[in-house]
């Protein structure tokens, strides 16, 4: 290919892409983690459910990470576990995110629920996190 159709296609390329993410219909918006068992302190069963990029925090970029807890109680006491959570999982997996999040939302659902929607019947707990140094810094939500 002649270097002025590979610079024509590298910017197709390039628009492309910025229209998708424009548009919000980038993969990168929103991961599908898999189901992945996550390991906390408590010892209780954490399954990932997504990780959400395109939805702005209160500070800017946010990362969401979304969390399945079976039989989670609104009582339960989950300060360490969310805090492991944010720090072991969440922080190693913003490196490289454009733009960097400025926030790390943990959220923790007893089933998994569309984001942005409202399940009155589901507990759900949330805790956000400004992060600095490599480490969660838990902000009041």
């Amino acid at each position: 290919m002649r270097p002025a159709r590979r610079s024509f296609a590298a910017l197709v390329t390039a628009l492309a892409a910025s229209l998708l993410l424009a548009a919000g219909g980038c993969e990168e918006d929103k991961k599908d983690a898999g189901g992945e068992v996550v390991a906390v302190p408590s010892g209780r069963e954490v399954r990932a459910l997504d990780v959400i990029t395109n939805a702005r925090g209160t500070e800017g970029a946010a990362a969401r990470f979304r969390f399945v807890v079976p039989g989670l109680k609104s009582g339960d006491d989950w300060v360490d576990d969310m805090q492991a959570l944010c720090d072991g999982y969440a922080v190693p997996r913003t490196e490289g995110m454009v733009p960097a999040p400025q926030q790390i939302i943990i959220s923790l659902s007893a089933s998994p629920v569309p984001f942005g929607e409202a399940a009155p019947d589901v507990v759900q707990l949330f805790e956000s996190y400004s992060f600095k140094d490599g480490s969660c810094i838990w902000e009041v939500f």
